[in-house]
């Protein structure tokens, strides 16, 4: 064992009446508190399988899975007394990570502590250089470069100038820059899912068996929205690596029969590209025997029926489909690379195999009108999904989507703790405010809402 003390920690995120979703979510936003949506946090699960396999002393705490405090979080730590601690962030929680770093300094003023996570401005040489409370931040993917700081400490030496890594050293900061991504996934150990509440997470598209757990069977996607932040901010590229399916399907299959769990949500960027990878997965799932529904994140214009019914074969209960609007022109300006008539298709060929679906549109983005909004809404109804997801566009900084609204002027707000998405809008288009977007997001809510009343009833 190890000398270094390594504490990873998804910190307390909250506000009256709502708590945050950080760690594990591409689009981190606040919920009600109603609500059960919990995403795994998986490249803190990942890291700290890693970390520990290498033989440091690891403690994993999801503060938010938890619903614990930022007093009970801080005790956790120094309960564990780390030498390193690791800390998840993002842009819209900024001001809460911050204030959470001060008060990390403050109670444990001789730890080293680390950054990592979806907030892209950290990712310049000036970020620590104007926030002294941290020493440390991991650029992107972070798990690797995680390995290689923990192992500097452990021999005395300083994580300054490691590939994937900005660190201070005597009063400098020297950025390492952006490491390349690792495109064999099989050297990463299965998540360190036993530090964390497990059945506390909920991602449960068409309603699948609890409990559930969520898995990644790849990483990345090779397409190139310019909304989408995971692929630009985290990746830096549109490389997609997939892992091994036997692999994939051991991992599935010792969730099922050894830890009990009633279905499987693979949460993957895109999890069906490849039509043969997809038929393998299909294969391998159903030569287990493994009987247990699972569900995807996929995109339409991938699939076929013969997928789709190879997938349902092996268990498949549900999907998510990203259809985001339904006026092509502006899927194109988005480079979504969607074929809107080709989604209502695939759309259709998924209800007539009797798999459910969960589909996910948005608005405000460039070219957007009261009329392209309506007419998305419409589509929405018309889909008759099991449920669906509203949302107004938010441009990440470090995307594409926000240089195109810093540069067009369509950017009205520099508040962060604004960019939700799930009820504010800090863009507007050249036909619509941000308050009329925030109105079609409450308009679009509201017809769903009663579709949905009216059809069960």
């Amino acid at each position: 064992m190890k000398s270094t003390r390594v504490f990873l920690g998804n910190a307390p995120w909250r506000k009256p009446g709502y708590y945050g979703v950080r760690a594990g979510s591409r689009w981190p936003h606040f919920e009600a508190e109603e609500m059960e949506y919990m995403p795994f946090p998986f490249f803190l699960a990942y890291a700290a399988a890693i970390i520990e396999r290498d033989g440091f002393p690891t403690l994993l705490v999801d503060a938010i899975a938890e619903n614990i405090s930022d007093d009970q979080f801080i005790e956790k730590m120094l309960d564990f007394k780390p030498d390193l601690v690791l800390l998840e962030i993002c842009t819209p929680s900024i001001d809460a990570d911050m204030k959470m770093l001060k008060r990390v300094r403050t109670e444990a003023p001789n730890v080293k502590i680390a950054l990592a996570g979806l907030h892209h401005e950290m990712y310049q040489t000036l970020f620590l250089m104007e926030n002294l409370d941290a020493d440390i931040v991991l650029i992107g993917e972070y798990e690797l470069s995680l390995l290689d700081v923990c192992n500097t400490l452990e021999s005395g030496g300083s994580p300054a100038g490691i590939n994937g890594v900005i660190a201070r050293e005597d009063g400098q900061v020297i950025n390492g820059g952006r490491r390349s991504l690792t495109t064999d996934l099989s050297q990463f150990p299965w998540p360190a899912r036993h530090f964390l509440p497990m059945s506390n997470y909920h991602d449960e598209p068409g309603s699948i068996p609890r409990p559930s757990v969520q898995m990644w069977a790849s990483r990345g996607c090779p397409f190139d929205c310019t909304f989408c932040a995971w692929p630009q901010i985290m990746y830096d590229s549109r490389k997609y690596r997939a892992r091994a399916i036997v692999d994939v399907v051991d991992e599935m299959e010792w969730l099922v029969k050894e830890c009990g769990f009633a279905s499987v949500y693979f949460d993957d960027d895109t999890f069906n590209i490849g039509k043969e990878r997809m038929l393998d997965f299909a294969r391998e799932v159903k030569s287990r025997s493994l009987d247990v529904p699972f569900a995807i994140m996929a995109r339409a214009d991938l699939m076929d029926r013969e997928i789709l019914e190879a997938l349902k074969g092996a268990g498949l209960y549900a999907l998510k489909y990203g259809v985001e609007s339904a006026e092509q022109k502006l899927l194109d300006q988005c480079a979504k690379g969607l074929d809107i008539e080709e989604v209502k298709r695939t759309v259709q060929t998924t209800h007539d195999l009797d798999i459910k679906m969960h589909l996910t549109f948005m608005f405000g983005m460039p070219g957007e009108t009261m009329e392209t909004a309506r007419k998305t809404i419409d589509l929405a109804l018309e889909m008759k999904a099991e449920s669906v997801q509203f949302t107004v566009a938010t441009p990440f900084p470090g995307s594409k989507y926000w240089q195109e609204m810093v540069d067009a002027g369509k950017l009205t707000s520099r508040d962060y703790t604004r960019y939700d998405g799930f009820r504010s809008a800090v863009v507007k288009t050249d036909s619509l405010s941000s308050k009329q977007l925030e109105g079609i997001l409450i308009e679009a809510n509201r017809r769903w809402h009663e579709f949905r009343f009216s059809t069960a009833t």
